[in-house]
């Protein structure tokens, strides 16, 4: 068994429950909660108590399978709208990672191909895919690092931001799971995490995630990160992200757009940790992407205490969007996508 069995997950099914890492307290409290309605997937996907593009989306599945698990219906067409009226409602608890919208699809095909079931064997089906759609999460994330594990070497050190590691997923994580593969062969690779304003999600999950494992993390201040690529410092820079366009533009947490145009100006590489579920060929660019802003508070009254004036305006993205011709390579489990990215996309996805 390898050392990722020993790691917190970030959700889990035990006994007929939906359980998730409450990650708004991390890292003082670790604490498991039971969602047990569609609200209460909701919630916790909007208050980013379960956060990450590939959590969000497993979240969703169970979260759709919860909400008709005890519905009476008559009729599969009785079902069905209301599995679709809760995929809807789901699907608005933000907008910007498309493994959210892409779970929920699926689930809705599913129940679709189990039409001329039984309501029992379609509630059945819908539990298995869910199922199906965390466990290849798993798998789709080794591979990923497995082959961005090709691009490392040995005594390297890596500059991530916000969180792409098991907290984000099902286990190993996206732009995290070449570094805790290259723990597992004994290599040294060491980590620079930016804090991630204005959640923190760096300093709070991923130091703390990197920490748990017994790697050489050290945080810095987002407005660091051109300090320490000038030192040399920087070998490489890896995040994940949230939806990637048909031509390889990759929104991700807000920051990673300056990162990249960092890494451009230092000759440092670029890498981002994509799933195939989060690419998205209905959205032909960056521009189409739609991009959640969200409450004030969380610059004006970060956890709990006011450092703005009252009544300032506040502009609060919690993505951007990166060029994709700042990106150096796009990994996913199906191998390392390179420029043009169009066509890349179009061959392997």
């Amino acid at each position: 068994m390898d050392k990722t069995e020993e790691r917190m997950l970030s959700l889990k099914w035990e006994d007929g429950n939906l359980l998730i890492l409450d990650q708004t307290k991390l890292p003082m409290e670790t604490e498991y909660i039971l969602l047990e309605t569609a609200e209460d997937v909701w919630e916790a996907i909007f208050k980013l108590k379960v956060r990450g593009a590939p959590a969000i989306g497993i979240a969703a599945a169970y979260g759709l399978y919860i909400s008709v698990r005890d519905l009476k219906a008559q009729s599969f067409e009785e079902f069905y709208e209301e599995l679709r009226n809760n995929a809807d409602y789901l699907a608005s608890s933000r907008p910007t990672a498309v493994n959210l919208f892409w779970a929920l699809k699926r689930m809705e095909k599913r129940a679709l191909s189990s039409r001329e079931k039984t309501i029992g064997e379609i509630k059945e089906d819908l539990l298995k895919e869910a199922h199906n759609i965390r466990q290849e999460d798993e798998q789709m994330c080794k591979a990923i690092g497995e082959n961005l594990l090709t691009l490392l070497k040995d005594g390297m050190t890596v500059l991530t931001h916000c969180n792409a590691g098991g907290l984000a997923t099902a286990k190993y994580g996206t732009a995290l799971a070449p570094i805790f593969l290259a723990k597992d062969k004994g290599w040294n690779i060491k980590v620079f995490a930016d804090e991630t304003r204005p959640l923190l999600q760096g300093a709070r999950l991923t130091a703390w995630e990197l920490m748990q494992y017994g790697i050489d993390v050290t945080l810095i201040c987002d407005n660091m990160a051109a300090h320490v690529m000038s030192k040399g410092w920087i070998d490489a820079v890896i995040t994940g992200c949230d939806r990637v366009a048909a031509n390889g533009d990759a929104a991700n947490k807000i920051g990673t757009y300056g990162l990249a145009v960092l890494a451009k100006a230092h000759g440092i590489p670029f890498y981002i940790a994509a799933p195939s579920s989060t690419i998205d060929i209905d959205t032909s660019d960056g521009e189409g992407i739609v991009i959640e802003e969200r409450h004030e508070d969380e610059i004006c009254c970060g956890f709990g205490r006011r450092t703005a004036p009252e009544g300032v305006k506040v502009y609060n993205p919690a993505f951007d969007v990166t060029p994709c011709h700042l990106i150096t390579a796009i990994v996913t489990e199906k191998g390392i996508l390179t420029p043009p990215y169009s066509y890349a996309i179009k061959k392997y996805c």
